[in-house]
Order: C-alpha cells, then sequence, then structure tokens
C-alpha cells in the first residue's frame, strides 16, 4: 500500500496542493511556517520534505507484510497477480491523466464523480475515500504491533497499535513542520532500505555469500513445485490483498492536477508508474523469491525480514524489522491522519459534512477532525485486541472494497467523459485512455472479479458486509444533508468551483 503524499488533492473537494502535490506546503526558504491566508494551514513542508515524501509514498506494508501471506498461499505465481494488478491499476490512472488534461479542478476524481455522475457521488466519492484511510491507518496500526512482536514477543498487538495511535495523534496537533520532518525521515528510510535489499539480494544470487547463498537461484522461481506450485485459484485469492498494496497510487495522478504545466508533467507522472511498479513490486518479488524458496515463508511475518534472516547477515533482519516498522508508522501518519484529517475538514468545507469540521486552531490545524480521525481509528485497536490473528486481513479487505468503488467511479467517469466528447460537448484531452470504451470495461470487470474473490473467503467477506453498512450510512447522510429533497444540489449549483482548462 502506498502512503498519500501528505496533504494532496486527495479526492476531496477544497484540499489545494503544490506542483508537488503536498498541501499546504511552501518552501520558505528559511525553515520558517507560513499560513495559507485562504485556507488556514500552515505552509511548514519544504522542498526536500516533499520530494522524498513523494518517492517514499510508493513503498508500503501492503508489499513489506500483506506479500508473506500471499507468497505461502501462492507461491511465486505472486508475481504475476501483482503484474496483472498494476496493469489494470495503470489503464485507471490513464483513464484519471485524460479527465484531468480535460481540465483541472478542484476534488479532483471526487470532483469528476460529481460533474459526471451527479452531486451523490462526489459526496459519496470523498466521504468512501476518507474511510479507505481511516481503515488503511488501522491496518499500519496492525503491522507495526506485529513487527514488534519481533523484539518483543509479549506485547500484545493492540498494546503497540495503542501507543503508537496516541504518539501520532500528539505529532498530529502539534504543527505541519514537525510532522513533515518525521515524515522525511521515515520516507528517507524506506527508499533506501528497499534499494539496499536489492542489491543485496542480487549480490547473493551473484556471488552465492551468506548462510541463503548456496540454495540462491532464479530457478527457485519454478523449481519448487513450479511456477503455479498450489495451482490457479489459490493465485487469484491473493488478488485482495494485493490491490491494497497498491492503494494510493490514484494519488499521482490527483497530486498532478496542481501542475503548472499539466500537458507535459501529468502524463510524465503518470507514465512513471510501470517503472516504479517494476522496481518495487515485481523486482522485489523476483529477488527475494530468488534468493529464498517460496516455501520459506509464512503468514503474519514479513517476507523482506525472513529473506534477511535466511541470508545471515549479523543485524541485518533486525534492520530490515526497523525500516518495515517505521514505514508502516510512515503511512498511519501520513494517511491515516494527517491526509484523513485534512479530507474530513474539506466535508466541512465544501458541505458535504457539518460546518464545525472545517474549523483550525490558531496553527492552522483541524484539530476536531484529527480526533474524529483518531477515534475511528481506534476500532483498529479493538479488533487487535479481539481477533489478532485476523485483524490484518479484515482490515485490509475493508480498504481494498472501497478502494475498488473509489477506482470504478474513475473508470466510469471517464467513460461519461468520452460519451460527451463523443458528441461534441466537450473537448478531447490531449492525453488519452488507450483503447477506451474496452479498457474500461476490462478494468470494470476486473473489479467485479476481484469482489468474487473477497467474497469467496470468509475472512475477507467481512468487507463486503462492511461496505454494504457504509453505503446505508452514505445514503442516511445524503439525506441528512437534504440531497434527496433539491437543497444539497441547489447548494452544489450555487458553489463556485474552481474549472479551469488545461494549459495548451
Amino acid at each position: 500500500m502506498s502512503a498519500p503524499p501528505d496533504g494532496a488533492n486527495d479526492g476531496t473537494d477544497g484540499i489545494q496542493g503544490t506542483d508537488d502535490g503536498i498541501e499546504g506546503s511552501e518552501d520558505t526558504g528559511d525553515g520558517t511556517e507560513s499560513t495559507d491566508g485562504a485556507e488556514g494551514y500552515q505552509r511548514g513542508l519544504g522542498t526536500r520534505q516533499i520530494q522524498m515524501l513523494a518517492i517514499g509514498g510508493t513503498i508500503g506494508t501492503g508489499l513489506f507484510l500483506g506479500a508473506g501471506k500471499n507468497i505461502a498461499k501462492a507461491g511465486p505465481s505472486l508475481i504475476l497477480t501483482y503484474a496483472v494488478a498494476g496493469i489494470m491499476l495503470f489503464f485507471v490512472m490513464r483513464a484519471l491523466g485524460e479527465l484531468l488534461t480535460y481540465r483541472r479542478a478542484e476534488g479532483g476524481f471526487a470532483g469528476y464523480a460529481r460533474e459526471f455522475l451527479g452531486p451523490f457521488w462526489g459526496y459519496a466519492t470523498t466521504w468512501t475515500y476518507w474511510i479507505i484511510w481511516v481503515t488503511t491507518g488501522m491496518a499500519e496500526l496492525t503491522a507495526a504491533g506485529l513487527y514488534i512482536q519481533k523484539w518483543w514477543p509479549g506485547v500484545e498487538q493492540w498494546q503497540t497499535a495503542l501507543v503508537a495511535l496516541v504518539v501520532l495523534f500528539v505529532v498530529n496537533l502539534i504543527s505541519v513542520k514537525i510532522f513533515g520532518e518525521l515524515e522525511f525521515w521515515f520516507a528517507m528510510i524506506k527508499v533506501a532500505a528497499i534499494v539496499m535489499m536489492l542489491l543485496v539480494g542480487i549480490a547473493v544470487l551473484a556471488f552465492g555469500f551468506g548462510d541463503a547463498g548456496k540454495d540462491a537461484a532464479v530457478s527457485n522461481l519454478w523449481s519448487q513445485g513450479g511456477f503455479f506450485p498450489e495451482g490457479v485459484s489459490p493465485m487469484l485469492m491473493t488478488l485482495q490483498m494485493v490491490l491494497f498494496a497498491y492503494l494510493g497510487v490514484e494519488l499521482v495522478g490527483v497530486t498532478a492536477s496542481e501542475a503548472r504545466d499539466p500537458e507535459k508533467n501529468i502524463p510524465r507522472a503518470i507514465n512513471s508508474l510501470p517503472l516504479r511498479f517494476a522496481l518495487f513490486y515485481l523486482g522485489s518479488l523476483l529477488v527475494i523469491l530468488s534468493v529464498v524458496p517460496w516455501t520459506g515463508f509464512k503468514d503474519g511475518a514479513s517476507p523482506f525480514v525472513l529473506a534477511f534472516e535466511k541470508i545471515g547477515i549479523p543485524g541485518g533482519a533486525d534492520i530490515v524489522n526497523f525500516v518495515v516498522l517505521t514505514a508502516a508508522l510512515s503511512s498511519c501518519n501520513a494517511g491515516g491522519l494527517y491526509s484523513t484529517s485534512r479530507m474530513l475538514r474539506t466535508a466541512g468545507v465544501n458541505g458535504d459534512g457539518p460546518k464545525a469540521l472545517a474549523r483550525l486552531n490558531g496553527r492552522g490545524v483541524p484539530v476536531l477532525t484529527v480526533i474524529i480521525s483518531t477515534v475511528v481509528m481506534g476500532i483498529g485497536v479493538v479488533i487487535n485486541a479481539i481477533v489478532p490473528d485476523k485483524a490484518f486481513e479484515y482490515i485490509t479487505s475493508v480498504s481494498t472494497g472501497g478502494a475498488i468503488l473509489v477506482w470504478g467511479v474513475i473508470v466510469v467517469a471517464h467513460l461519461a467523459y468520452r460519451r460527451k466528447v463523443a458528441v461534441g460537448a466537450l473537448p478531447q484531452a490531449p492525453y488519452k485512455m488507450p483503447w477506451a470504451p474496452y479498457t474500461n470495461w476490462l478494468v470494470l470487470a476486473f473489479f467485479a472479479f476481484v469482489t468474487v474473490t473477497i467474497a469467496w473467503e470468509s475472512d475477507t467477506r467481512i468487507a463486503l458486509y462492511v461496505m454494504a453498512a457504509w453505503m446505508v450510512l452514505i445514503v442516511a447522510g445524503w439525506a441528512l444533508l437534504g440531497g434527496f429533497t433539491g437543497k444539497r444540489q441547489a447548494q452544489v449549483a450555487a458553489t463556485p468551483h474552481e474549472v479551469q482548462p488545461a494549459e495548451r
């Protein structure tokens, strides 16, 4: 899972970012914090922080921890699952990229949902995206609890989750500058570590050093029962966790919507995704599954930590465990608390929620929304206390279910846009999704299939129940806002929204 660039224009109206997509970020040159008069946020993030956050957001717990169970379930064929899912999400991003070059609008994909599918879907997308990242924060807290047990097995998962949540809550209440500095070093650790792990693994394969050297070989990808050692069906059942690992990829295009030269920068950002997927996901899996046979991995443990234990470098496994722990805390900090609190504040700003949510304190921090996101995220602590063995799978399946809904909205909105282009009602964007509308329907069919796999297994089926209950709440909230009486539609129509044609 990829942590969202902090404060990015993240699919909710009214969140503005810099060219790098970081909300409220401005390099003042002297390290001081400045405040945006319009939004009231403190602008305390510097250029070096923004750049490292954008790179580090590609690496997350979905890969560091979730891949362990999937390797044990499907073997090397997991690599194929990551490749197929990556292709489908690249098409989603191409659809979003076409919308972004058609016009830059407040709200990112929630804005496009409102424009092409109606006010209800803009509102529903805003709130669903918030709950996705809240549950993702729960997953990161769960991962942190599992990582700590390597050093202190007597510490319960929920205890670690609670301590981490409280610490990050305090950090988010202080100032964006402290938050940005913490995230800079979290991201620096992740990026350096993934590169180091790839280089060490390649060195083991090339020179055969370490305890794993004698068995390390590319042939491990097919010599331990074949590339599909458990068959095709188990491989298909890994799709839920694989999509969770990719969660956040949609922010690459959304943050690019604030670029000064969208015709150039949006395609560049989206076209770089295959390289990132190949390096961080496919590359890392190819290396560790070549160094260590797939039978050496297990559920509930990071495959990267296990791989370094097998290699036998003194202290190597502890270093990697520290890295994946910081990765979990980083994602919880950036996506789980910082971005969700800003998403929730935006709902108050644009009328998709109570106006009280829009309030900021004297330091430009939306305290109420930070508190609400923290309290809701505390449900994850309870889940870890009740069902620690199933907590990670339960929570990630809910995040994936919500992500499928949001990604699906992007694809359907793009279909509606193309229909208007076909009849001459709207201009054609310069950056096109290839082979549309066939690729749109292919992606939607893929998401429908993944939904079936989620329903197939009892451990993940709970996600569909949760999402059904969530939609009931969404509809009830819409009714309270006056959506069914026409009041909300009138409010949206009367609210000025930024509609900027892409620069030509």
